[in-house]
């Protein structure tokens, strides 16, 4: 049977089956957490050309002083608009099976080839959602337990011989909060998204410790990080959204952003779709498709427009 591969449990010798189960064991995928997110552009969809175009309206500058004077006319500022534009792509991979295989298998190929694809799916739009977010121009990099290097062009400027810790979040919300003054994503809080390693390296900082063994004693059991420093942490095992970086692999790979962060053009809702059969319908496929585009809002570190901060290594 075309476009199956079986596994064998021995290297050599006559395989025998008397009677196979009949249920089908499924692989487990990673965790998807970054797309749920994005912001979803709703008036663009279906026959709205290729790209959307979202405005922009930056910051007036704060005045030395608003105080004005009888005989002086009220000074005037200037308002910047700014645009940036979201050009989705098309998306999609398929499985072909033949009728063959459907006709003599146990199981239900085409069930089968429906519900893999769509854990596919979901892992892919992860990918995608977190390669946007990544792309924001604020980069941090853990040096040690108290430093890091912090750059703003969109490239790291060190390696990372650090894990995460809480020391470095403090420092994350700070410049977030104090330089770049980003908004929380909801109520007060921001959002950080972490590869399992940078999890793990909070929960082992003893300040975390001595802070959660009176606000939440039960958080070491849960295996919980929950909020500290106004961030909102949530880990991660996908490997192709976030990596372990820096020297020896020390560092859980993550990003921690506010509001407005990143933004989801869906000209096509990804769906599964099955091919017209050829050969007579001996040859099938089922695949699934979209038109979308996930991309960052403000790609500036401009301070009241940078959303997103960026941890990881050169």
């Amino acid at each position: 049977m075309a476009n199956h591969t079986w596994t064998f449990d021995a290297p050599t010798g006559t395989y025998k089956s008397h009677t196979m189960s009949a249920e089908l064991l499924r692989a487990a995928i990673a965790d998807t957490v970054v797309a749920p997110f994005a912001r979803v552009q709703g008036d663009y969809g279906r026959k709205s050309g290729e790209s959307i175009t979202l405005g922009r309206v930056s910051n007036l500058s704060e005045p030395t002083s608003p105080v004005l004077s009888e005989t002086i006319r009220i000074p005037e500022d200037d308002l910047t608009l700014t645009t940036k534009a979201i050009t989705v792509q098309e998306i999609g991979r398929a499985v072909p099976f033949t009728s063959l295989a459907d006709d003599l298998s146990r199981y239900d190929i085409e069930n089968v080839v429906q519900r893999e694809l769509m854990k596919q799916m979901r892992l892919s739009l992860d990918t995608l959602a977190a390669t946007a977010v990544k792309s924001g121009l604020i980069k941090y990099a853990p040096t040690g337990l108290t430093s890091s290097t912090v750059t703003t062009t969109g490239s790291f400027g060190a390696t990372a011989t650090a894990n995460l810790n809480v020391y470095h979040l403090e420092e994350i919300r700070d410049l977030m909060y104090d330089t770049y003054m980003v908004p929380p994503v909801e109520g007060d809080d921001y959002v950080g998204i972490f590869r399992t390693l940078g999890i793990r390296g909070v929960k082992r900082d003893p300040a975390w410790e001595e802070w959660h063994k009176y606000t939440d004693p039960m958080s070491k059991y849960k295996s919980e990080v929950g909020r500290i420093e106004g961030i909102r942490l949530i880990e991660t095992n996908h490997a192709n959204a976030f990596s372990k970086v820096g020297t020896g692999s020390v560092l859980g790979e993550g990003v921690v952003f506010g509001e407005d962060a990143f933004a989801l053009a869906e000209a096509l809702t990804p769906e599964l779709r099955a091919a017209i059969p050829s050969d007579f319908g001996r040859q099938r496929a089922v695949a699934w498709y979209g038109i979308l585009k996930f991309d960052v809002i403000w790609d500036t570190a401009n301070a009241g427009e940078a959303r997103i901060v960026h941890v990881g290594s050169a």
